[in-house]
């Protein structure tokens, strides 16, 4: 073997030799992303805010529901569907905003009840049943808002046999 050809059989096998190990190395698993902490919404200043401008939406549809307002009732209900939204995207939802959106459903509820839009209402409804169902620890106050929305969604129900 002359000694061109033994140089350049060193330098195929020191080729090979790199190519084997690149290869290696690409089979070798991703180093791990670095770990982003979600922060928890519901210890942000603007969900205590939002709570409150939830239930004042309440408070105020609630009284023009009673007062026969229906179409301004209506508005504020449709206005407050965004803050209510933004409310429960938080993972674990505290209880006052849960009352809130509970209060807001429970209204939109009988709202669709009235206008005779039976299984609009009777999915509101369900969305209470199914929220305090699932709460946990379970308190008077909790039970007794499953308990209603119970007897609402029978209230469709029954509306919808007839």
């Amino acid at each position: 073997m002359s000694r061109l050809e033994a140089i350049s059989w060193r330098s195929v096998r020191r080729i090979l030799a790199i190519l084997f190990l690149l290869t290696l190395a690409g089979c070798s698993p991703r180093p791990a992303a670095p770990q982003q902490t979600k922060s928890d919404p519901t210890t942000e200043s603007w969900y205590p805010a939002a709570i409150r401008q939830l239930a004042a939406f309440n408070r105020d549809a609630e009284a023009l529901f009673r007062s026969g307002k229906y179409d301004q009732a209506a508005t504020i209900i449709t206005n407050a569907q965004p803050v209510e939204n933004r409310l429960l995207s938080a993972p674990h939802p505290t209880l006052a905003a849960l009352e809130a959106s509970s209060d807001l459903d429970d209204l939109y509820g009988r709202m669709l009840l009235r206008n005779q839009q039976y299984g609009w209402a009777r999915t509101f409804f369900q969305k209470n049943v199914t929220r305090w169902k699932t709460w946990k620890p379970a308190t008077p106050e909790t039970e007794q808002r499953w308990k209603q929305a119970v007897l609402a969604l029978a209230e469709c129900d029954r509306r919808l046999s007839e």
